[in-house]
């Protein structure tokens, strides 16, 4: 059985600028602290069918590709290659314009967990709230790196750094 978590955060950054990163889809250890690298591994670098593969800092990795493309507000990918106890997961990333300098990030993301109804369980109660927390961290840290054009390190940048960008 599938389950779906989503998160949303609201940015005093335009889309345009957010879209110019997300576009770049090798860019995402930019802003995910937790992913090393996200070099491309196919002849796509942008847009339908681009692939990468992020390696995270524990040494794992997996591969997303983009099944989904609309121009300017966001995608759909495809993970695989992965080791998490998982059988399918589909991602998605968009932004919308809220005014001029200001937008929506959104992060969802639907999966079946192994197992059975023990995996269903495991899914239900501890990997959709984990999944939520870290579309909040990876959005932030998105927020944060076209602010300041700063790469996010393994420690979220503090509060007051995120106080003008984040809207609350």
């Amino acid at each position: 059985m599938a389950h779906h978590t989503e998160n949303t955060i609201k940015v005093n950054i335009s889309v345009e600028k957010i879209w110019q990163v997300l576009e770049d889809f090798s860019s995402v250890e930019k802003f995910a602290a937790t992913i090393k690298s996200s070099p491309i591994v196919n002849d796509i670098s942008s847009g339908l069918g681009a692939k990468r593969l992020c390696t995270f800092t524990d040494g794992s990795s997996l591969v997303e590709e983009i099944i989904e493309y609309q121009e300017g507000q966001g995608y759909k990918m495809a993970l695989s290659e992965f080791s998490l106890p998982l059988k399918s997961m589909q991602a998605e990333m968009r932004v919308k314009a809220i005014d001029a300098n200001s937008c929506e990030l959104y992060m969802s993301a639907n999966f079946v967990v192994k197992a059975g109804p023990l995996g269903w369980l495991l899914g239900q109660l501890i990997m959709r709230p984990v999944m939520k927390s870290v579309f909040k961290k990876v959005m932030t840290g998105l927020a944060y790196h076209c602010a300041t054009g700063k790469r996010v390190g393994e420690k979220r940048p503090a509060n007051e750094e995120l106080a003008t960008i984040i809207i609350s």
